[in-house]
């Protein structure tokens, strides 16, 4: 290879999806690329021009604006940019422009269309990318209310602007709400008040913020659109917009809020994971976690899709882990496989998961090797700790040394759990049966797989049990067409939407997988598999998949507004903040999964 597709494989090992590609494929991928230098403030194309291929950030910025020349996105090092027209026909949606001397490496048309053909990760990546980028990037369309990003912080008129500054200093905020004894905004202070108001006029910091604050500041309300921020700032030339409801301060919105929202995106996170290296970056990265759930579901996504961009960074983040470990111990003694159950194993994360995590070993695994796998696990799963991925209570971790094991023996945990099936093996065969390969020799896992689903499915009293064991978790309905809420603790008066709501129908999508040996992991996927492999009515199918729908969607809406309260997530949601429409639509969602639990229950829930 010649010194120029050397540093452009150097690059593409670091931007996904192209660090997936093997080494000869990349270095083929690195020599299609040409490379384009533009100055500051050069266009690059214009919405509806013909696109000679798909640009790749390596060094600068650009911004792409739409067909109206509203800003949609700034894009960095390592950003895509013109899939969405390539892969369309051909057209360019949108405009794009440098903001400062850039370069540029731009991929012809038909090698990206080989690519997204051949290789599963580049079809994964750009048709994700399709599919979202007009709703989690569209600020414009946005509510006021999904963007900002935490409750405000007020003062008084007769406070202290030295007082004032070290608020601002001590919360790493730029601006206070002003406010009278009736919580009535009246006025806004901010940094550049404090500059050229105290400091440049020769003010003590005893001046009293009345004097110095802007006073009945343009404010907006909270159903006002992302585009009535980007026109009244630039109109204006203002960089704090306060958000009331009335005469109340609801929160403030700031030019960081904006590029905070330009910031985060699923597929950025992926990238930043991707080429941390400590752990302590990657912490960094999944503390915008939040932010982006948030994001997503104020843009109305789909709450599958939210669910598995949010479960990709966590794939991302453990590939990343395994390949660090790998890097300080060495290459493994013998193939392995990392796998996920859980929630993880699902795809179905949300803003708040732990950790249940297996290892899979290769049979030529000696007793010698063990300590290797030993120490990589417990990298791995301290790692994952550490970013946010908690350890599991119940000890499902590769640490375990149960969890740790040779194929061998996994599949004769699988028989046994089969064969016998109390109260612990049907746990367990619950938790195994939605396994799913994170990293790793993939191979180790596939035929394990299709041989368990058919052993378990052949074994009446096996599947009775575990039909068993997922009528344990029940929808939280009371009588007189009301909830039953949790009684006492720090949740009274809430329901659970994870172990009330959405565990009953994983459960009953477990079981559907089962009875029809599906190798679907993903709740809703295992529904309409099951739907299509004649295991349930198509009606049926139908109304668990609604149901299913608006309780996860539900779930998350209440997830984001508690981050917007400046909260951690949690499940539980008190029917009382409900409107009485959303309180009969989910006590009507329950109703179907408390229906599809006791026709299951009564060996009418399976056709097959």
């Amino acid at each position: 290879m010649d010194s120029q597709t050397d540093t452009v494989v150097a690059f593409l090992e670091t931007v996904h999806p192209y660090d997936s590609l093997p080494r000869d494929e990349m270095v083929h991928v690195a020599t299609s690329f040409s490379r384009r230098e533009y100055p500051a403030g050069s266009e690059i194309y214009a919405a509806g021009e013909p696109l000679r291929g798909l640009y790749l950030v390596k060094r600068g910025a650009v911004e792409v604006l739409d067909r109206n020349g509203a800003l949609v996105s700034i894009l960095g090092a390592r950003n895509s940019f013109g899939e969405r027209g390539l892969l369309r026909d051909g057209l360019a949606l949108t405009s794009a422009r440098t903001t400062e001397a850039s370069v540029l490496l731009m991929l012809p048309v038909a090698e990206l269309r080989r690519l997204i053909q051949e290789y599963p990760a580049f079809h994964r990546f750009f048709s994700r990318s399709r599919s979202t980028e007009t709703r989690s990037s569209d600020l414009a369309t946005l509510k006021v209310v999904d963007l900002m990003s935490r409750k405000p912080i007020t003062c008084s008129a007769d406070t202290p602007v030295g007082e004032a500054a070290t608020a601002m200093r001590d919360r790493k905020i730029s601006s206070l709400g002003v406010v009278d004894d009736a919580g009535k905004l009246i006025g806004i202070v901010t940094t550049r008040d404090l500059t050229a108001r105290v400091l440049a006029e020769g003010r003590g910091p005893e001046t009293p913020v009345g004097e110095v604050m802007t006073e009945d500041p343009l404010t907006l309300g909270p159903d006002s659109l992302g585009s009535d921020i980007l026109h009244m700032m630039l109109e204006r030339r203002i960089g704090h917009l306060p958000v009331v409801e009335g005469d109340k301060l609801l929160g403030m919105i700031t030019q960081t809020d904006l590029t905070r929202f330009q910031a985060v995106s699923s597929a950025q996170l992926i990238r930043d994971a991707a080429v941390a290296e400590s752990v302590e970056e990657m912490a960094a990265v999944t503390a915008r976690i939040p932010r982006l759930l948030v994001q997503l579901v104020g843009a109305h996504n789909a709450h599958e899709v939210v669910t598995r961009l949010i479960t990709d960074i966590a794939d991302a983040v453990t590939r990343r882990l395994l390949k660090l470990a790998e890097a300080e111990f060495g290459p493994p003694p013998v193939p392995y496989l990392w796998l996920a159950c859980g929630s993880q194993g699902r795809q179905e994360q949300t803003g708040v998961s732990d950790q249940d995590n297996c290892l899979f070993l290769d049979d030529a695994v000696t007793q010698d090797d063990m300590p290797y796998f030993e120490r990589l696990a417990k990298f791995v799963c301290e790692g994952l700790d550490k970013t946010g991925y908690f350890l599991c209570p119940g000890d499902m971790m590769a640490t375990n040394p149960r969890w740790c094991q040779p194929v061998r023996v996994w599949r004769q945990y699988f028989r046994n759990w089969i064969d016998t099936p109390n109260p612990e093996a049907q746990m367990l065969a619950s938790v195994m049966f939605d396994l799913r390969p994170i990293g790793g020799e993939v191979r180790l896992f596939r035929d394990l797989q299709a041989e368990t689903l058919q052993q378990a499915s052949k074994n009446s009293i096996f599947v009775a049990h575990m039909i068993s064991n997922s009528l344990k978790h029940s929808p939280p309905l009371g009588l007189l067409r009301g909830f039953a809420t949790i009684r006492s603790g720090e949740y009274r008066n809430h329901i659970d939407l994870k172990l009330g709501g959405v565990v009953p129908v994983v459960d009953l999508g477990r079981c559907y997988a089962l009875k029809g040996r599906l190798t679907e992991v993903n709740t809703r996927a295992r529904l309409k598999a099951a739907e299509t492999a004649g295991i349930i009515s198509a009606s049926g199918a139908r109304d668990l998949i609604e149901a299913y729908d608006l309780i996860a969607r539900v779930r998350l809406t209440n997830q984001a507004a508690l981050v917007r309260a400046g909260r951690k997530p949690d499940n539980y949601v008190a029917p009382s903040d409900m409107s009485d429409f959303e309180r009969s639509h989910l006590r009507d969602a329950f109703v179907v999964v408390r229906t599809m639990q006791s026709a299951l229950g009564q060996g009418k829930g399976l056709l097959g």
